[in-house]
């Protein structure tokens, strides 16, 4: 759990010595930057890992979800949100300080009292988000069956998963709201194209993310069945009522209940 209380021991000066002082040495100032936020926040420099503290690591993780500029005080706040303003605001300069160490092209922005993810910095989850966001709205997409398995593998990964500030909760909502339509919509695909196994490995992932969810688990029990494998669709319906009667108290959808009363009389 990340404490939202950690100072990082702001410096006199810091958004002057950001612009004069030493900077530190990355491999190219050409390469692209790329923040990671899937599985964890990660900031690289071409294939170089740019080490920042975890202030740092928070105030570009902040910037890039919000996806605009921000005025510093609310940053502060939000970030920091159980210190002083005074305390707050000291350590948002020295997580801005260590940010804009970095050698040019900037990662940060600042125009007066308001900060920005540089423009340039490429971020996982909007780059995934806008490919899932494809396989969702249109059905037809080319190349999503030959060309989905580093999509998959990405969607498999939660947003900042061990991060509980507040300002994660919403995107993190959201990002799984996404993943999931995506991953159920893959694997009807895959199923429509007869690619079975793939299709029932995508359609599991999206169960493993939330078990609850009835739409994963009526995706892999209409592969069980495009494939003969009616015991094998039984089985897994029986399993998720038990779920839910144990976990929530209800019973699978009318919708759920008509896929399998085709083929069983439970």
């Amino acid at each position: 759990m990340i404490s939202a209380t950690t100072h990082l021991g702001a410096r006199p000066n810091d958004d002057h010595k950001a612009a004069t002082g030493s900077r530190s040495r990355m491999s190219s100032p050409t390469e692209v930057a790329h923040l990671t936020l899937l599985g964890g926040a990660e900031l690289r420099r071409g294939s170089t890992n740019v080490h920042l503290p975890l202030g740092a690591h928070r105030l570009l993780s902040f910037l890039a979800l919000q996806n605009r500029a921000v005025r510093r005080p609310i940053i502060a706040e939000a970030l920091w949100p159980n210190l002083v303003a005074v305390r707050a605001a000291a350590n948002l300069r020295s997580a801005l300080w260590h940010a804009r160490r970095i050698d040019a092209p900037a990662v940060v922005d600042c125009a007066g009292q308001r900060v920005r993810l540089s423009p340039g910095v490429r971020v996982d989850v909007h780059e995934v988000t806008c490919r899932a966001r494809e396989i969702i709205s249109v059905p037809s997409a080319k190349g999503c069956l030959t060309d989905y398995g580093a999509l998959v593998e990405a969607l498999s990964r939660g947003l900042l998963p061990t991060w509980s500030d507040e300002w994660v909760l919403i995107d993190r909502e959201r990002w799984d709201q996404v993943r999931l339509h995506a991953l159920e919509a893959l694997a009807r695909r895959l199923l429509a194209a007869e690619q079975h196994l793939s299709a029932l490995e995508v359609a599991l992932g999206a169960v493993a993310i939330e078990p609850v969810r009835e739409g994963a688990h009526r995706a892999v029990i209409e592969i069980h069945l495009a494939e003969g494998n009616s015991a094998c669709a039984i089985k897994h319906y029986q399993r998720y009522r038990a779920l839910l009667r144990r976990e929530l108290g209800v019973a699978p959808s009318q919708q759920m209940q008509r896929l399998i009363r085709a083929v069983a009389s439970l």
